[in-house]
């Protein structure tokens, strides 16, 4: 069962649930009379940005992106490669990256550089874990959901080996389950 797999509950499910009605108030006053363009950055965002679009009380439209620098390790490679583009441009529009976890800050320098050479009329990121104790690259993020420590954490959208998205909380795996044993 994958609960047997969560040493700790870091944040619980009714926290996210506040917390990201809370930031969407704050985006949709932003944000106000203007185009919005939410870029989800799968597929971590996405269960995160699906909560997020529903309490936001401006209209808006996504799109989405795909990297990958972990594979199915827990550390970042540290390389960045696009593995699905944006479907329509975004010149002049008003862009927000939603975005699970900002960890070591490469893969949103890497895609906020590649965004602004698309000339929007703005570019911001909201996330919903920041973990700035990781940070190898500065990043200026407008909208975080929650700090938290250096600790390997899985659930609401966030997987190990693309397993434990689905659980309804932000927890930390054992890490025997994915440390080497020695």
């Amino acid at each position: 069962m994958l609960l047997d797999d969560v040493a700790e509950i870091l944040i619980t499910e009714e926290q996210i649930r506040q917390r990201t009605r809370e930031l969407a108030q704050e985006i949709s006053r932003d944000y106000e009379g203007q185009d919005l363009l939410l870029v989800c950055v799968l597929k971590g965002g996405v269960v995160f940005l699906v909560d997020l679009m529903r309490e936001l009380t401006i209209p808006h439209s996504v799109d989405f992106m795909a990297t990958s620098s972990y594979g199915a390790s827990t550390e970042s490679s540290g390389v960045v490669r696009i593995l699905k583009d944006l479907d329509a441009p975004i010149e002049g529009r008003n862009v927000l990256i939603v975005e699970d976890i900002i960890d070591t800050g490469h893969t949103l320098d890497y895609l906020t550089r590649i965004l602004r050479e698309r000339n929007p009329a703005s570019l911001r990121i909201c996330t919903l874990l920041n973990k700035q104790e990781r940070r190898e690259v500065d990043i200026p993020i407008d909208y975080i959901g929650f700090n938290i420590p250096n600790k390997f954490v899985i659930g609401y959208g966030l997987d190990f080996d693309e397993l434990y998205r689905n659980l309804a909380f932000v927890g930390v795996l054992k890490p025997e389950l994915y440390e080497p044993q020695t």
